[in-house]
């Protein structure tokens, strides 16, 4: 177990303990490290110590010069020498405080991303499908980096608030406690300040943060839709889509702003009155001889530290909403419970590629329509089965089922004898390649792609793949050949080309079971020719499983099997099939007349 799986396990176990308390889920993050905080703590306290005594050492300085003589000088030369000496430690103390500071915030700040995108990998394809991907990228981008701006304000300005104000009040009650009475005042005040803004800036924070996870969605899809919306002239409706959006995410930022502005200059206002009554009140006592005319200025510098450091806090409070809010948003991804189990499950080392469907059903999550009913299909050994119909008619969840993207909502599909549901689906997918309509590839080199998840393939492997997915040609005229780089999702290549790569991965991973979701749609039809060649030859002794539109593909197919409304209608050879004249006829018939 890697350290962000432990993290990841800790961070979930934070949230199932801690549900609803983000403040108590934020501290857990941190778990394990806390020793790392109290050393940073220690060095914060000693650089920042000749600020917190700065007050009182100005104080001093003013009643030995006052005072006069010898005692007075000695007092100011004491008083220098204390601070001069504080402030020789503070470069060292600050380069020591930040750099455990820092180094227990960017741990975890790595920990809550990896975590997410293992969790990520860990979700089923339907939460996948259900969710719009730039959502999730919002929480992994977006609402870790508010985690982290919030435990770094956390550990920074609160502990400095603490600790001024501990000192402050502690010297004060020292020297006169009706001036410390006078300070505490500002307390309640604070409260009830806070207490009337809170639930407004949390309500805010949260429908901005929602409205950006949608705005951040809504921006990936037009990016990914702009070559269809060039194609179509549809810039101008596009744009206005998304200004509509944009100014719906400005609104809510906006009455955000002014919240936490008119919260900031409220609670700026009260602290200024008391301000100036500290001044009136300490001035008062001096002149009636209770202090000495230095310690006003000592008391006067308090009480801004003081009322400072609860300014601070409630400048806090726009922060620690927003950041324990990105705390929620981040939870809602790691204790999902829609995650693909596989823990204890039966480990396949070898498989041979039987299937069985017994009435097996499905319907998607919301919908009472079952996409599949009453499917029963025995498939053998090395057999090559054909799923034709029309859009809509279950093909494709068949082929999610076999993959074990979804599971049966009834009946039983085995393999190999044994349930789906007892089998290790990550030793099962070992042993099958899945070539889907749309080529799926990333940036990297040519033979990247070819490999991925592989290690120690031989270049010997990578040409016969190549060679078998005719994709030798295609190579040969790369400037880098194998070595080319591609761009993100295979922009620069055409979609023949990216096809070709996405067999050659399938070819080179050897497997016992092959799904080709309309493997040779993006192909010309010579090409289409050779690789289907080159596919009747890889198919050999192995199961296949065959979507495809276009009928002529299927001729060699072992099985054809017709879906209509997630029911097999018809089921036989090509040559069974149109001797039948039925369903699977009529549509062979006319695709032979719209040649």
């Amino acid at each position: 177990m890697d350290q962000y799986e432990k993290m990841e396990h800790r961070f979930i176990d934070c949230y199932r303990k801690y549900r609803n308390h983000s403040v108590m889920v934020l501290l857990g993050f941190y778990k394990g490290q806390y020793h790392k905080f109290l050393l940073s703590t220690f060095f914060f306290v000693i650089k920042h110590a000749p600020s917190l005594f700065a007050a009182l050492l100005t104080a001093n300085v003013i009643n030995g010069a006052i005072a006069g003589g010898e005692e007075g000088k000695r007092q100011i030369l004491l008083n220098v020498a204390v601070w001069i000496g504080l402030l020789a430690v503070h470069l060292p103390a600050n380069w020591l405080h930040n750099k455990y500071k820092n180094q227990v915030i960017r741990k975890t700040e790595a920990g809550l991303r990896g975590a997410l995108v293992r969790k990520l990998q860990e979700l089923s394809i339907p939460y996948h499908t259900q969710i719009q991907s730039g959502r999730l990228q919002s929480k992994i981008i977006r609402d870790v980096e508010a985690v982290e701006t919030l435990s770094s304000q956390l550990f920074v300005n609160l502990m400095n608030i603490l600790m001024n104000l501990v000192i402050t009040l502690g010297i004060t009650a020292v020297k006169n406690r009706s001036v410390l009475l006078f300070f505490l005042l500002v307390a309640p005040v604070t409260a009830v300040t806070v207490v009337a803004f809170r639930k407004r800036i949390h309500s805010e924070n949260r429908a901005f943060r929602r409205e950006m996870e949608e705005t951040s969605a809504r921006v990936m899809e037009m990016v990914e839709l702009v070559p269809v919306t060039r194609a179509h002239a549809l810039e101008k409706q596009e744009v206005d889509k998304i200004k509509e959006q944009l100014e719906e995410t400005a609104d809510k930022g906006y009455r955000l702003d002014m919240v936490q502005a008119h919260f900031g200059a409220v609670s700026w206002c009260v602290f200024q009155v008391f301000q100036a009554l500290c001044l009136g009140f300490s001035g008062y006592m001096a002149w009636k001889g209770s202090i000495k005319i230095g310690d006003v200025t000592f008391y006067q510098a308090s009480f801004t530290t003081v009322v400072n450091q609860f300014a601070g806090l409630i400048n806090l409070l726009p922060i620690l909403t927003k950041g324990l809010e990105s705390v929620s948003s981040i939870g809602e991804v790691l204790i999902s419970d829609d995650v693909e189990h596989n823990e204890g499950k039966r480990e396949l080392n070898q498989l041979k590629g039987r299937f069985r469907f017994q009435n097996v059903a499905f319907s998607y999550k919301g919908s009472n329509e079952p996409v599949l009913s009453g499917i029963d299909l025995e498939v053998k050994e090395g057999e090559t089965i054909a799923l034709v119909g029309e859009s809509g008619s279950g093909k494709t969840t068949i082929l999610n089922l076999l993959i074990g993207f979804i599971t049966p909502g009834g009946g039983r599909l085995s393999i190999d004898g044994t349930d789906i549901s007892e089998i290790n689906l990550r030793s099962y997918r070992r042993f099958i390649s899945v070539v889907p309509q749309t080529p799926i590839l990333f940036t990297g080199t040519v033979r990247e792609n070819i490999t991925y998840g592989l290690t120690n393939v031989s270049d010997e492997e990578v040409n016969h793949a190549v060679e078998a997915a005719n994709l030798k040609s295609v190579i040969a005229k790369l400037p880098n050949g194998l070595n080319t780089m591609i761009g993100e999702h295979g922009a620069n290549l055409s979609g023949g080309q990216r096809q070709r790569i996405s067999i050659a991965r399938a070819i080179i991973r050897d497997p016992r079971v092959i799904i080709l979701d309309e493997a040779t749609s993006a192909l010309d039809t010579i090409s289409e020719k050779e690789i289907q060649d080159a596919l009747n030859e890889l198919i050999k002794g192995r199961t296949t499983f065959i979507v495809a539109h276009r009928l002529s593909t299927v001729r060699g197919a072992d099985r054809i099997v017709v879906l209509d409304q997630g029911k097999i209608r018809e089921e036989g050879s090509y040559q069974t099939l149109m001797e039948l004249k039925g369903e699977f006829y009529e549509m062979e018939r006319l695709q032979m007349a719209l040649r």
